[in-house]
């Protein structure tokens, strides 16, 4: 059986030697392509007063300026028709507002300087606070409640106020965005995109060209990385390109640059929150009352659903009897802000960890104490009003860790390494990560494939889902090579394409396995029974080859498209109340740090990972993306660290970060020396494809744990014996190696 085998990614021989085709590689395959150049504002928020592309037609090389008058059907580029593909007011900095097409990309590039753009600044707002002082908000506000908070509050023994301050992330993958778009004799529009929403991209592309979605055609061949950030973000740049190749008659080619990718493309949300919280006198959580405002910046993109989903997360590993959660979306001058591995979840679940971390020392119990003591246990629901299924796990996955860790024993060494070194102290904490699997809009959890079995009894699948790096294809073709009983070399998979599978969800939200595996297995399972009473007649030992062939001539279907829609959701946006996951993915992680009290920097010595992927597809796949999921999160909470100009000059609102030369990546340098990675055992997950669990995004949040365990150790600082009790600890987001000093620098007073 191919599902459950360690297989390596059905790429990773292309990749590792440079053969495997990305959008922006198509190119060179094609004759007479143009390049797209953006004309950038200058402003974060202007009225354009004239746009005359006349000088850039004195370019040599420049073939047409894209402008707003062109574009025949809607001048949008987004869901929500907020975000005009051409716009008449500059709303961030880096604003697109023409793009200009030359046979190379320097010409297009000097046609873009030479476009003629006035405009009249206006003023701007640039940081959340900004949005909160100026009452500028966007989109729905949602209330999470369950109980009396009121009451909880005034029951409590201890109650607790603070405020949370977390940073956004870029998405910083590999490779920028692309699309390369062409139109044949009948007008049909192709577009080649790296894209992880096919249909969404399609549906963009038609609406702003005057077309039907039948007339144009998206195709994902793969992308080099997207992380959510090709969710939404795509759909303009897709449909520039056709919008050129439709008025030019010849392909045209859109690539970012990595600065015009970071200046001009959304990010993760940043999140400000207030909090009062209540315990009783064991530590036990009473209630909880806050409020999250998210930087949305200048459009809606996803940021409803994001703040939806952060508010769902709240809770995280913990049962809080009394919830009042408000949410509201600041609107301010800079990229829109979008979807980004774990969708808002990291935002609220880190909420409830920088209370519980803070909290700790002011009820006296250690955090990995207070932590356990408020663990959902069975029967419990979350403040939307689902049950925590498997809540056991939680306890369970947290005790492997405590005990593959040697939790206790490191924790009286470290006290002790602590007590004697007065320049650098040690850390150790541990944190829970409970997340909820499904799209928050019900419809969204839905799939479909394609499966064709050829005479000769190979066979090729198609599905909605993209390959973004994360080994969706590589699980595909073991679901499909374990129906048919076949050797994986037997099964292929042809790119996404929106005419093979139509209306398909984005690849996001961690269910690409879940919904595109179960779509498979439906339409291998359709062909299958088609194939059984041929099977009977030759008899149980009759070859595969032998039972296709004989079906050929007995004129059996050998193809099937199949369906997958996830069962027993329910969601009210109203009442924020329902079950919107199919089920919670659990994962445990105990991490050791080591901080240098004179510079604030730290090297993270130990990590120790448990995680519940349930029956796990393809399991050399799942390592690797709890590993790659962990060190993308430790690079939002530890190095990643957005800077927008904040001062009332010229620059206003302009991104400081454009470039890896001023924005702190992790690379191997930050992983840990010493990384333990384990998977639950005995973990099958009823009603999905092989008992498996979704692994994208909930790795993510294991990196909680070293933020932790840089608090730890920044309270060994202000305690003359190295104990951190009784030191709470105010640790910025992201705690690079100055907020960390300047932490060290406020427990010493």
């Amino acid at each position: 059986m191919s599902v459950g085998e360690a297989r390596p990614h059905e790429a990773a021989a292309l990749h590792v030697t440079g053969h495997a085709l990305y959008t922006d590689d198509l190119v060179v395959r094609m004759p007479h392509v143009l390049h797209a150049h953006p004309v950038p504002a200058p402003h974060a928020h202007a009225r354009m007063t004239r746009l005359d592309p006349g000088p850039a037609y004195a370019i040599p090389g420049v073939v047409r300026v894209l402008t707003a008058a062109d574009v025949p059907g809607v001048n949008d580029a987004g869901t929500k028709h907020d975000e005009p593909l051409f716009p008449g007011e500059v709303m961030f900095h880096g604003h697109a507002v023409a793009w200009v097409l030359g046979e190379t990309l320097e010409a297009a590039r000097l046609g873009a300087a030479a476009v003629a753009v006035d405009y009249d600044p206006l003023p701007s707002l640039v940081t959340i606070a900004d949005a909160i002082a100026a009452d500028s908000f966007q989109g729905a506000q949602p209330v999470l409640a369950r109980g009396d908070v009121d009451a909880g509050l005034a029951a409590s023994a201890r109650v607790i106020e603070g405020v949370t301050e977390l940073a956004g992330q870029e998405h910083f993958y590999l490779e920028t965005h692309a699309s390369l778009a062409q139109v044949d004799d009948d007008g049909q529009v192709f577009v080649q995109s790296s894209t992880q929403h096919p249909t969404e991209t399609q549906e963009i592309v038609a609406h702003v060209l005057g077309l039907a979605s039948h007339q144009v055609t998206v195709q994902c061949l793969r992308m080099g990385g997207g992380f959510g950030g090709k969710e939404m973000q795509p759909h303009g740049y897709a449909a520039i390109a056709a919008l050129g190749a439709t008025l030019t008659g010849r392909p045209v080619r859109v690539r970012l640059t990595r600065q015009q990718d970071m200046t001009m493309s959304g990010k993760r949300h940043g999140l400000h929150a207030t909090w009062r919280v209540g315990f009783d006198d064991d530590g036990r959580l009473q209630a909880l009352d806050a409020t999250l405002t998210s930087g949305g910046g200048w459009s809606l993109d996803l940021s409803e659903p994001v703040l939806s989903r952060a508010l769902c997360h709240i809770d995280n590993a913990y049962w809080i009897p009394n919830v009042r959660v408000q949410g509201r979306i600041a609107r301010t001058h800079t990229t829109s802000q979008t979807a980004f591995r774990g969708f808002g979840g990291p935002q609220g679940m880190l909420v409830i960890e920088d209370v519980l971390g803070r909290c700790a020392p002011v009820l006296g119990i250690a955090p990995e104490e207070l932590r356990r003591r408020n663990f959902y246990v069975a029967g419990q629901t979350t403040p939307y009003g689902q049950e925590v299924r498997h809540a056991e796990r939680i306890d369970r996955a947290w005790q492997q860790v405590l005990d593959t860790s040697e939790f206790a024993v490191r924790r009286k060494e470290i006290d002790r390494h602590n007590s004697q070194s007065p320049h650098s102290k040690r850390g150790l904490a541990i944190t829970p990560v409970k997340f909820g699997i499904s799209f928050n809009f019900t419809s969204f959890n839905q799939a479909g494939a394609l499966v064709h079995v050829y005479k000769d009894g190979s066979v090729l699948i198609n599905h909605g889902g993209t390959e973004m790096g994360q080994g969706l294809h590589t699980k595909m073709l073991q679901v499909a090579a374990t129906a048919f009983g076949l050797p994986v070399e037997r099964v292929r998979l042809a790119p996404t394409r929106t005419d093979k599978v139509p209306n398909t969800s984005a690849t996001a939200a961690s269910s690409g396995a879940d919904l595109n595996g179960a779509a498979v297995r439906d339409a291998c399972r359709q062909v299958l029974g088609r194939l059984e009473p041929v099977r009977e007649r030759l008899g149980a030992g009759a070859a595969w080859e032998d039972v296709v062939r004989a079906a050929y001539l007995d004129r059996v279907q050998l193809w099937a498209a199949g369906f997958y829609r996830t069962e027993g959701l329910s969601w009210d946006a109203a009442t924020m109340s329902g079950s919107p996951f199919k089920y919670f993915a659990y994962g445990v992680a105990a991490a050791e740090v080591e901080v240098d009290g004179f510079t604030g920097a730290y090297d993270v010595r130990r990590v120790d990972i448990v995680h519940d992927v349930g029956d796990s597809l393809s399991p050399l796949v799942d390592i690797g993306q709890i590993e790659g999921g962990f060190l993308q999160g430790l690079g939002w909470l530890t190095l990643e660290d957005l800077r927008w100009d904040t001062s009332d000059g010229p620059h206003r609102g302009r991104l400081a970060t454009q470039a890896a030369s001023t924005y702190k990546l992790p690379s191997l340098s930050e992983l840990p020396a010493d990384l333990r990675v384990a998977l639950l055992p005995h973990a099958t997950e009823d009603g999905v494809v092989h008992g498996s669990k979704a692994v994208g995004e909930p790795p993510l949040m294991l990196a909680f744990s070293v933020r932790e365990a840089l608090r730890d150790a920044v309270g060994a600082f202000g305690a003359s014996t190295g104990s951190t009790s009784g030191v709470s600890v105010e640790l910025a987001s992201p705690a690079t190696p100055e907020a960390v000093w300047w932490a060290i620098e406020k427990v010493r007073g």
